[in-house]
């Protein structure tokens, strides 16, 4: 009875990070460079103030900002005040960004002073914000705007106050995800929630071979912003670990490129996208990229994307998650000692074995399982300690996500005997063409194969004869349409082979200057839809 009753609290990440990170800094590039003691000096600071500000439990404190220093203070210091952390995806449209802050009922924004022009825009129709704080110091031309800065809050708090005990299962957090249709959803974790997904993390890349890609000796950089799904996690991890940590801002390829080389970076993660922008950078054949280990999410790795990385050095790998998921499911393992470069390559473009403490069925529409045997396709479905119990005051698409007990991913896949995922495509993507089903994924990165092609986006069209067709849209390396022969041909290779059904023959292709994004850089098929 005597025994301390220990909470998997957020802030407990950062002590234990604390002890070990020796002299390890956090740089905000442009803005600060600091060690471990003061990152917690500035977040007991932060969350005393909060709370001397009359912050109470629950309560919905926004932040909007790029990557910096003052976004990781917040991953700790906002929940460590007992409030919830609102991460606002910057990029949503005002309506949008509106709706989101209203849902969640935000009291306070903290704020960028470059995004002054948006909440100019926004604040007459804002229905709870109380105080709007700049992260930055204030323009005289928009004193009236704020209600302080971030540093004149950092300095009325505490840097010694001690953090507040709480229930473990207390929300932490709150972001918006976007989906095809209707407003945006709001998906909710605890601390308890986060803690565990934290450590999960570390382990599946303590277990995903003999290489240490996420070392506590590493260096950290995000390339997924801290706005979407806490930058995956990892900033909980980077910090837990001890590592040095680096806040690239906004993402520029150039200024990307010179902090992997001045800094060291070992360690980072990003959508296909961005992969593609730091290799096609003028000038980064000069940047040392052999240190660097990338795990890409959000859009399926392509092959040919995995082979240029490979060929400059990048330890590059995929995994799998959704952003219900906090949002690691499963991440790409070890393959077998001896492998060919092809076995190896395709190793590593799967999402690999699910992340330690997640279970993953694949089942039928009746939600029967089916054979893990390499061939069986169906839905994915998972279950986990971390995963969203729902949708925020959302009950009907809350229990369509948790039809039957089990979260469903949306996504089609297929396991092999080894557990081993691969994921064949969105339920919504799947093209059905003269009865036979056409993986849209499959058919993207075979085409990436053809040396002048840098992006590719295959969706199904109407086919009074087929009921469907593919229809792939392509940016070609050099703006100059490719002979639809020669991805014909590349097509008809691959149905010869067996990797592709006959009815994915290629009969038209459309080509365009870019491939439209979602706000958070994966492929927009709604807005390719929209172009047919």
């Amino acid at each position: 009875m005597a025994a301390f009753e220990y909470r998997l609290l957020i802030h407990n990440l950062l002590t234990s990070g604390v002890a070990r990170a020796g002299d390890a800094q956090i740089l905000s590039d442009g803005l600060m460079r600091y060690d471990y003691p003061e990152l917690l000096r500035r977040v007991r600071r932060l969350a005393s103030a909060l709370r001397g500000m009359g912050v109470k439990t629950g309560d919905t404190i926004a932040v909007m900002d790029w990557d910096t220093h003052r976004y990781l203070e917040c991953f700790f210091g906002i929940p460590a005040a007992g409030a919830v952390l609102q991460m606002v995806n910057i990029r949503m449209s005002a309506d949008q960004i509106i709706y989101t802050l209203n849902k969640s009922r935000a009291k306070i924004i903290l704020c960028n002073a470059e995004f002054a022009p948006i909440l100019q825009g926004i604040k007459p129709h804002l229905d709870h914000v109380e105080r709007l704080i700049c992260f930055d110091t204030i323009d005289p031309e928009n004193a009236a705007l704020w209600h302080g800065d971030y540093e004149q809050l950092l300095a009325s708090g505490d840097a010694e106050a001690p953090f507040t005990e709480f229930d473990e299962n207390t929300r932490a957090t709150v972001f918006f995800t976007t989906g095809t249709t209707g407003m945006p959803k709001g998906v909710y974790f605890s601390h308890r929630q986060l803690v565990l997904h934290t450590l999960s993390l570390l382990a599946g890349f303590a277990l995903s071979g003999p290489k240490a890609r996420f070392a506590s000796s590493g260096v950290y950089m995000p390339m997924t912003p801290m706005f979407h799904v806490h930058a995956w996690g990892f900033p909980y991890a980077a910090t837990l670990g001890g590592m040095k940590q680096v806040y690239p801002g906004r993402y520029i390829p150039a200024n990307l490129l010179r902090l992997i080389d001045e800094e060291g970076v070992t360690m980072s993660h990003c959508v296909p996208t961005i992969v593609r922008m730091l290799l096609d950078e003028p000038g980064s054949e000069n940047t040392d990229l052999s240190r660097l280990a990338m795990v890409i999410g959000g859009s399926a790795l392509p092959e040919a994307l995995a082979e240029q990385a490979m060929a400059r050095g990048i330890d590059i790998f995929a995994g799998y998650g959704m952003s219900e998921a906090c949002p690691i499911l499963s991440m790409c393992s070890s393959w077998p000692a001896g492998s060919s470069h092809e076995e190896e390559l395709r190793a590593r473009v799967r999402p690999g074995a699910p992340a330690p403490l997640i279970d993953m069925q694949i089942v039928d529409p009746d939600m029967r399982p089916l054979p893990k045997d390499g061939v069986s396709t169906g839905e994915i479905v998972v279950r986990g300690p971390w995963l969203t119990p729902g949708y925020l005051d959302d009950e009907a698409a809350s229990a369509a996500l948790w039809a039957g007990g089990w979260m469903h991913t949306g996504d089609v896949g297929k396991m092999d005997e080894t557990g081993q995922l691969s994921i064949t495509d969105r339920l919504k993507d799947v093209i059905k063409s003269g009865g036979e089903w056409i993986s849209s994924l499959d058919m993207e990165n075979i085409l990436m194969r053809h040396p002048h092609v840098t992006e590719v986006a295959v969706i199904g069209v109407p086919d009074k004869q087929w009921g469907e067709r593919a229809l792939p849209f392509v940016v070609s390396r050099d703006g100059a349409e490719i002979p639809l022969a020669e991805l014909a041909n590349i097509i008809e290779q691959s149905i010869a082979q067996g990797e592709l059904p006959r009815y994915a023959t290629l009969g038209e292709v459309r080509f365009i200057n870019e491939i439209p994004k979602t706000s958070v850089g994966k492929l927009d098929k709604k807005q390719i839809r929209a172009l047919v």
